[in-house]
């Protein structure tokens, strides 16, 4: 087997997971180049070859596959520079893309709702129309359509979005707009809203379409330069592109749905915190990922990450199946302020990767989490790339939050660390309390280039009993990427009681769906016997509005047995999610749907033995850090020599290439077989500890 990569394009950083022939494993990390992002990509290579002795085009030619994850799609939503879009909708429903769901979401927010991706001279009507259950009620006018693309074209567009009432039920009208506007714009971007999300709720059906055209262009534009780069180095390998949905799909697919990609950072860290966990028989875990932008929290139980077809991307509904990720701008790089009450802020403003923050002296002047740190003792070094400026540091702290707070540039600094703690606590809290699932009874996985520095503040607060640090922290998402399966989802909306239901008409369903799937994978190099399909329905009570999606048990046709069962799974999550349930109520079936899965090969984990207490081999010195409202001399430890057995109790620092470690004086850090890193309170008891935790994740 050949070298794999898995690269992830953060805010501030982009990193590389480079696995070598011989199932070794080795990180890099390049600064983001935001104005063309495959600039840090390349660099990022490049630096991986020269350390492997030979140049990129050589060392590329042993590459077998590159899982790219990307914010391109995000950063375009959340700037709103995607591209110029027209969209056309049924006659006598122009507005309601911008209508919305005709709510203030945010009560309070006198900024919303967001900008409008589609502003009303770009929403154009056609007279056509399809009844609910899919009969032609009156056919499209074609003049409409080339009506619409003779504006579009005066209007400069890029990409047009589609989407009729009804039109999952027969997608006749849809394909025909998209042959005229193909005709009459060559060029243009076109979106379906039949390919793109094929069911019930036309605002959310909408919305995602027209995502889906405002990215495309821009993902096109960029994926393009990455493989025209790629060819020109002689890569014969394969590239695959992460999902939102925690899969990876190959370009040409991401092309066509590039909706797919927008949140493509960061869901691999729930892949890699399932794989990491899993050496331990964790299965209940809340991976956190604090980066230099962001901080995202994802909740897994029982081995399985939460999904959720509700989400969001700067305001606008996307409801398409994506991970459930709570985010929160709490990252190395957020920039702490006062506001106009005196309190001090941290967040969600970042200083990104240009200028960075101060200490990094690339001209940044603002104090950031990264620069408190670096002032309180706990971080010395940013990699290979940056020799870092305390004076800038304690400058920035001193000039924006210690003068007008009156306290001193450390206290200050303790002060950004405090909040921002609170900050991804609370941040943790929403993944979790606030879906009804305690975070005591969780391993928290912490990742990202600052996490581990917070990782026993942030578990105190929470009272989580044990933290699991991965030795590859610091490239969390891009280990996850390499640890994804090929994965594609798919939806038929199937409005019906329970009493009505024609179970033969379901299975036929099933099955046109899952050949649907295997003809994706195979387009994809996926074998049969790698293809793993999963069945599941959208459930509520009558009357309702939101649904429950549920597993349902199919093996070629639908049974009643399988009904009873998706009844009773449905009960069981409604009051999982919801605090209660009424059996005996009527419930109805909204949507059928698929996800196909191509198995990704998973890299063996070697266990190694126990080699004794001591870590004093891997002592490096020490350093004064801020503890306890004081400096005091804290002894340093290379992160990579520490062995399995060794225990480090605090205070304490563990250094890395790429992420530092900190062991409060409350804690004690221990190396396990797989070399990772668990940390948990003095007194105790660890083998209890994990006997609990993976004892609860079994039930």
């Amino acid at each position: 087997m050949g070298i794999r990569i898995g690269v992830d394009v953060g805010g501030t950083f982009t990193d590389f997971l480079v696995r070598d022939d011989q199932g070794g494993s080795r990180v890099y990390k390049t600064s983001t180049t935001p104005g063309d992002p495959t600039i840090g990509f390349f660099n990022g290579l490049e630096k991986a070859a020269v350390a492997d002795g030979q140049t990129l085009k050589e060392w590329l030619r042993r590459v077998e596959t590159i899982v790219h994850g990307t914010t391109i799609t995000t950063n375009a939503v959340l700037t709103g520079e995607g591209a110029v879009t027209g969209f056309v909708t049924t006659h006598g429903f122009r507005d309601v893309l911008n209508m919305r769901r005709g709510i203030k979401e945010q009560q309070f927010d006198n900024h919303a709702p967001p900008p409008q991706l589609v502003p009303r001279r770009r929403i154009t009507v056609a007279r056509e129309r399809v009844s609910s259950e899919g009969e032609v009620v009156m056919p499209l006018d074609e003049s409409d359509i080339r009506g619409a693309a003779g504006l579009f074209r005066e209007q400069g567009v890029e990409a047009v979005a589609v989407s009729y009432l009804w039109s999952f039920r027969n997608d006749r009208h849809e394909r025909r707009t998209k042959e005229i506007l193909e005709q009459e714009l060559p060029g243009v971007y076109v979106s379906l809203s039949t390919e793109v999300l094929p069911q019930i709720r036309v605002y959310e059906r909408h919305s995602t379409t027209v995502l889906n055209s405002y990215v495309g262009p821009v993902l096109n534009r960029y994926l393009s330069r990455l493989r025209q780069r790629l060819d020109d180095l002689g890569f014969g390998g394969t590239l695959l592109i992460m999902q939102s949905n925690g899969g990876v799909m190959s370009p040409e697919v991401a092309q066509r749905f590039a909706s797919n990609t927008l949140l493509s950072g960061p869901a691999g860290a729930p892949q890699a915190g399932i794989h990491y966990g899993s050496v331990s028989g964790f299965r209940n875990l809340i991976t956190v990922d604090m980066g230099g932008t962001s901080f995202d929290v994802a909740l897994i139980r029982n081995g399985l990450p939460s999904v959720t077809t509700e989400g969001s991307i700067g305001g606008h509904r996307i409801a398409s199946p994506i991970l459930d990720i709570h985010t929160v701008g709490s990252g190395g790089g957020s920039i702490a302020w006062i506001d106009a009450g005196g309190l001090l802020n941290v967040g969600p403003k970042s200083a990104g990767a240009v200028p960075g923050p101060a200490c990094y002296g690339r001209g940044g002047t603002l104090p950031t989490v990264t620069d408190a740190n670096y002032v309180l003792g706990y971080l010395d070094t940013a990699g290979d790339e940056l020799t870092l400026d305390g004076e800038a540091a304690q400058e920035a702290i001193a000039q924006h939050i210690g003068q007008p707070l009156g306290l001193g540039a450390v206290e200050a600094a303790y002060g950004i660390y405090q909040v921002v703690n609170a900050n991804m606590a609370a941040a943790i809290s929403v993944a979790s309390v606030q879906r009804g699932y305690d975070p005591r009874e969780f391993v928290l996985v912490v990742a990202g280039g600052v996490g581990p520095l917070h990782a026993g503040a942030i578990a105190r607060d929470l009272e989580i009993p044990l933290i699991l640090i991965p030795r590859e922290s610091s490239v969390f998402c891009a280990a996850g990427m390499l640890l994804s399966d090929l994965k594609h989802d798919y939806v038929h909306t199937y409005v019906r009681e329970f009493g009505s239901i024609d179970l033969d008409a379901v299975a036929q369903i099933y099955r046109q769906i899952a050949d649907r799937a295997m003809q994706t994978l195979e387009t994809e190099n996926v074998a049969a016997r790698q293809v793993v399909l999963e069945y599941s329905a959208d459930l509520r009570y009558v009357g309702q509005f939101n649904e429950v999606e549920v597993p349902a048990f199919v093996d070629g046709e639908f049974t009643p047995a399988a009904l009873e069962a998706l009844e009773a799974a449905f009960h069981r999550r409604h009051d999982d999610l919801y605090g209660y349930s009424t059996p005996g109520s009527p419930i109805e079936i909204i949507n059928l749907r698929v996800s196909a899965r191509g198995l990704t090969e998973r890299p063996a984990v070697e266990l190694v033995e126990a080699r004794g207490a001591d870590p004093s081999e891997a002592r490096t010195g020490s350093r004064k850090a801020w503890f306890s409202g004081a400096f005091s001399e804290a002894p340093v430890y290379d992160g990579l020599r520490l062995v399995h057995g060794n225990v480090v109790p605090g205070p304490a620092i563990a250094v890395l290439p790429t992420t530092t470690i900190l062991v409060p004086p409350d804690f004690e850090l221990v190396c396990d077989a797989a070399n990772n890193y668990l940390m948990h309170r003095k007194g105790s008891d660890l083998k209890a500890l994990v006997e609990r935790l993976t004892e609860e994740a079994t039930a």
